[in-house]
């Protein structure tokens, strides 16, 4: 059994001084196969701990139905890291932001109109803490005060950049001690009055989160914090990406430089990310200020260790640097995980997304339109149709407060998109005597992940209008698309008529390679590997691949779907050796 202490002049591993020189690595971003190669890159560049956040929209995928399995195996992944001798920070949330979808928090929550996030709600406190009995004792287990490796447990996170509800930090502590923490707390935000002064309370350890200036940085934590270790719990060494953005990139000497003045003021650090991984399937988060910005699905975040594992030249200068403080561990560094080119793989099946809405859905009867969420779907695309009656004029077709992205049909002839940014309705149509049937089709392409707007309801979240009238009477249909088994497939592939539509390739492989999945001739939609969903796509960029991991692929014959929204012209995709995040 062993002990971490926080004292007035530092940090204390079993009664030594102990600097913190940690990397952040998200377990369930991450294929579990890859857990050791990345965690051995982390202890050969000469980083000590390993940081992670707890997933709670994963672990707790329904109300009271938990998931710790494949790449959820936190213990697990705790575990490989303790056999390599690295210590762990864990940050448990309940909420985690990073850029993931909703910040951590499990979709469901979305359900109740009168929840309040974040806060000593009741109903949300409750939820919390059945998610807190089940997952704080398994990281407990693991803490080096019971022989594991766990030093620190992070109490919510960046809380003052949201509210100032200290009660709430105190609950969220408290209820983590009461099942079994008793390693050291620690709070961590940005080092601005305002996120200092909301987001800690007196008795709990804090940190700051930035990626410069770091003397400027730590006086300002100074007067929050007169003793104690310094410590930089997120220092940002590179950046994420959202859609039709360039790809974010920090020239690696500066973010050495960075790290070293960190380091040379005796304060304790975690790189975020040392390696980022993969937001797989509709795991993106989003940013919602002015306008609403979706992430890709790529996390590479610029980091030492790329998303397919490359090593970087900012890995190769931060070792410099870490070796500068702490001698670097004589560790023999992984073999590179193989990646392939598979070749150009031509789609051979078709089944149009109308025609099968009853082998991928259960319909719902409405009088007016309700969020994803209110219909107890978590992800993925929702479609909602009505026969409108007529004659009825040329009028806006309004969606009101759509969610995020609304494809409208009549008679099933696509017309146009609303988008959640769009500050008009474009769509314009006129209905027949005879009447004629409405779609719309809603993608939820990412919950906002931080801020004000972190309640994001997906799907028609109001209501769907001509001009100034609503219509009413729909029919709902969810569409995650995460069962296809029942799709009727036709044995050709036509050329794009407007529908949505899913084209299906089968890959014959006899050795199982990380590959990139380019659709170069193909404009938006998502991709699924035998049955799971993998990636969003979309050309505008920056990401132009799909990071495929060898996991996800069995030797034999694969099943590679996507479904296409907007159209595409050559129906063929590339399973290539390079990926294109827009570097």
């Amino acid at each position: 059994m062993g002990k971490f202490e926080i004292k007035k002049d530092g940090f204390y591993l079993n009664d030594e001084p102990f600097r913190v020189i940690a990397g952040a690595i998200h377990y369930f971003r991450v294929p579990s196969e890859y857990w050791l190669d990345r965690l051995t890159k982390l202890k050969a560049c000469g980083f000590n701990t390993v940081e992670t956040y707890c997933a709670w929209n994963l672990h707790e995928p329904e109300e009271g139905v938990f998931d710790y399995n494949d790449m959820l195996d936190l213990e697990k992944f705790l575990k490989i890291a303790e056999d390599l001798g690295l210590y762990a920070i864990v940050r448990p949330g309940p909420y985690i932001c990073s850029e993931w979808d909703f910040g951590g928090l499990p979709w469901w929550l979305c359900k109740s109109d009168s929840m309040h996030l974040r806060c000593m709600d009741k109903e949300y406190i409750a939820a919390c803490d059945r998610y807190f009995d089940d997952l704080i004792p398994r990281i407990a287990k693991h803490q080096i005060t019971k022989g594991g490796n766990v030093i620190l447990v992070q109490v919510e996170n960046e809380y003052g950049s949201f509210g100032d509800d200290s009660e709430y930090i105190r609950y969220m502590a408290d209820g983590m001690a009461k099942r079994g923490i008793d390693v050291p707390f620690f709070t961590s935000d940005g080092a601005e009055y305002q996120m200092l002064t909301g987001g800690t309370v007196p008795e709990i350890h804090k940190t700051a989160n930035f990626g410069s200036r770091a003397k400027e940085q730590f006086a300002r934590l100074r007067e929050y914090q007169p003793d104690g270790p310094l410590m930089c719990t997120e220092y940002w060494n590179g950046w994420f990406d959202h859609w039709t953005e360039d790809h974010h990139h920090r020239d690696p000497k500066e973010a050495a430089e960075n790290m070293d003045e960190i380091l040379s003021l005796g304060a304790s650090i975690s790189c975020y990310m040392f390696h980022g991984g993969t937001n797989f399937g509709y795991m993106n988060g989003a940013n919602f200020y002015e306008k609403y910005e979706p992430t890709v699905n790529s996390y590479d975040d610029d980091a030492p260790v790329g998303e397919s594992g490359n090593l970087t030249e900012k890995y190769w200068l931060m070792r410099d640097v870490i070796a500068k403080y702490a001698p670097i561990p004589d560790v023999e560094m992984p073999e590179p995980i193989k990646k392939k080119n598979y070749g150009e793989i031509k789609f051979t099946k078709s089944a149009k997304v109308f025609d099968n809405l009853d082998n991928l859905s259960t319909p719902t009867e409405l009088v007016n339109p309700v969020s994803m969420e209110k219909l107890g779907q978590g992800y993925g695309y929702i479609l909602y149709r009505a026969n409108v009656r007529g004659p009825r004029e040329e009028q806006a077709v309004r969606l009101q407060d759509v969610r995020d992205r609304g494809y409208i049909y009549k008679d099933r002839k696509f017309q146009g998109i609303q988008y959640v940014n769009d500050k008009e309705n474009k769509v314009r149509l006129a209905f027949d005597k005879e009447g004629n049937t409405l779609d719309v089709l809603v993608e939820n392409m990412g919950r906002t992940n931080y801020g004000a707007r972190l309640k994001d309801a997906k799907g028609i979240t109001y209501g769907i209008g001509l001009g100034n009238n609503f219509i009413f009477h729909w029919t709902a249909y969810p569409l995650p698309f995460t069962d296809i088994s029942k799709v009727q497939w036709c044995d050709d592939v036509p050329a794009f008529d407007g529908e949505p539509i899913m084209l299906k390739a089968e890959l014959e492989i006899d050795e199982c390679c990380d590959t990139f999945v380019k659709l170069p001739d193909f404009k938006k939609g998502i991709i699924i590997v035998n049955g799971k969903v993998l990636s969003r796509y979309w050309e505008v960029g920056p990401q132009h691949s799909a990071y495929l991991p060898a996991p996800w692929l069995k030797k034999g014959k694969n099943e590679i779907v996507v479904v296409e929204f907007e159209g595409y012209n050559k129906p063929a995709m590339l399973l290539d050796d390079e990926e294109d995040i827009g570097l």
